[in-house]
């Protein structure tokens, strides 16, 4: 096992790694950015490192600087947690290159699996089912209004390289499609700096269910099941559950095989989570996978029992899965999962500022992710999730009122937080009843 990795990322989920490292007697290295001086992660790490000024591309994006203070510091490991370098190929390819361990796929998983034209294409040939739609990237507006024509509509665009809601575009027509390629096309370009896009039939009120994966150096690959991901709002999730109460055991057999044959098909190492739509008539097709940590990674913890972060550093250090082949994962219970974000309730705008007084809920089935304390200053520079609230029952009925109790419960003073959403949402007899899709929270969203 390492003896020292550094954690390239911030707030709550370089204090998740930090924990895990603790209990495998690991070292580790924070690095920083100038506006975190003073973040958990920071105080809770053996070492840290500043590498720059507080704007991402500065510091938590700047290579050069995140391989100084591996280097410097003498980390063996890196472990990118999520967002920021985390599917990043390049970055994968450049700590190998400088004799460091990146904890997560190879660099040629990240970049087939990020590309996500080409990852529809490889997905497809291992017999995983896809949407009807672009067999790799469009080629022009012509191109996509060509297949369009042929699948019918609505279609959506997507980039290639993308990720979080970012470079999408519905299309009902024609018209709305020449312009929506204008919008994606630009979007794509200055968010990941590749403009290319792919195209596939729109699947009106899916579900969104993705599915956890393990696999190892030795050639196990394994799924711990699902979680239910469908109420989000522009295409950014907002509360996670296990299991999803869509599913039954032959369905979820089904696409747990599915799942598992997409990360052999990508020759997969390490934590990757498949992701699908499921229609109303309970067909399933490919989106996408995520070659890293997911955010609501605790929420299968939670229902499994495995604890996800120290089998990624298991794997990483070459040691295979640690439970055993004849052990079969089946839920235990319901968990959920609460992203609380510093953003008005109402409006969704961003609230950074002084957290001028913290409580966190306790007792029996709760649990807190975070990075914030009393007196911590949220900084306007960075993603608004400032904290993850998950809840186990012995069923979704009893996660439920278990959640609205926690959620009563948090306390966070000086900024406007999300919890109040996430408590109307709770109190929705739709979300009560399971009967929901992706298109739950525009009931909830501001007007435009």
């Amino acid at each position: 096992m390492f003896s020292k990795i550094l954690i390239a990322n911030r707030g709550e989920i370089a204090v998740r790694i930090i924990a895990a490292c603790r209990e495998l007697g690991i070292a580790t290295v924070a690095v920083h950015s100038e506006a975190d001086r003073e973040c958990l992660h920071v105080k809770l790490a053996d070492e840290s490192v500043c590498i720059g000024p507080a704007a991402s591309t500065d510091s938590y994006l700047n290579v050069t600087a995140v391989i100084s203070a591996a280097e410097i510091t003498g980390a063996e490991a890196i472990h990118p947690g999520y967002g920021f370098l985390a599917e990043n190929a390049g970055f994968a390819e450049i700590a190998k290159e400088c004799g460091l361990v990146f904890i997560g796929p190879s660099a040629e998983a990240i970049r087939l699996m990020g590309n996500k034209a080409a990852a529809r294409s490889a997905v497809a040939e291992a017999g995983c089912p896809v949407l009807p739609g672009s067999a790799g990237a469009l080629d022009s507006v012509e191109h996509a209004l060509t297949l369009a024509g042929e699948i019918g509509y609505p279609v959506i665009l997507k980039a290639s390289a993308g990720g979080g809601g970012r470079g999408m575009r519905l299309a009902w027509n024609e018209s709305e499609l020449k312009n929506a390629y204008a919008m994606a096309w630009n979007e794509a370009e200055k968010a990941f700096g590749d403009p290319t896009l792919y195209l596939e039939k729109y699947v009106q009120n899916p579900r969104h269910i993705e599915f956890q994966i393990l696999a190892d150096a030795q050639g196990r690959v394994v799924h711990l099941g699902e979680r239910e991901c469908s109420i989000q709002r522009r295409h950014q999730k907002i509360l996670e559950e296990a299991p999803s109460a869509i599913l039954d055991d032959e369905l979820r057999a089904e696409m747990g095989r599915a799942a598992v044959a997409v990360a052999r098909a990508a020759k997969y190492v390490n934590a990757g989570t498949v992701e699908f739509l499921l229609s109303a008539d309970r067909t399933f097709t490919f989106m996408e996978m995520n070659t890293r940590i997911q955010v609501e990674h605790p929420v299968t913890e939670l229902v499994t029992g495995v604890d996800l972060l120290r089998e990624q550093l298991r794997i990483a250090a070459g040691k295979p899965i640690s439970f055993p082949k004849r052990r079969q994962i089946r839920p235990r219970g319901h968990a959920i999962e609460f992203r609380i974000n510093a953003e008005d309730p109402d409006t969704l705008r961003p609230s950074p500022g002084l957290i001028t007084h913290l409580a966190l809920p306790g007792g029996p089935g709760v649990r807190v992710d975070t990075h914030i304390y009393s007196g911590y200053a949220v900084p306007p520079y960075y993603d608004s999730l400032i904290a993850k609230l998950l809840v186990h029952g012995k069923d979704r009925k009893e996660a439920i009122v278990r959640g609205r109790r926690a959620l009563q419960m948090f306390r966070i003073e000086g900024i406007k937080t999300s919890i109040p959403l996430h408590l109307r949402i709770l109190d929705d007899p739709d979300f009560q009843s399971g009967d929901f899709s992706t298109s739950f929270m525009e009931r909830y969203l501001p007007a435009k």
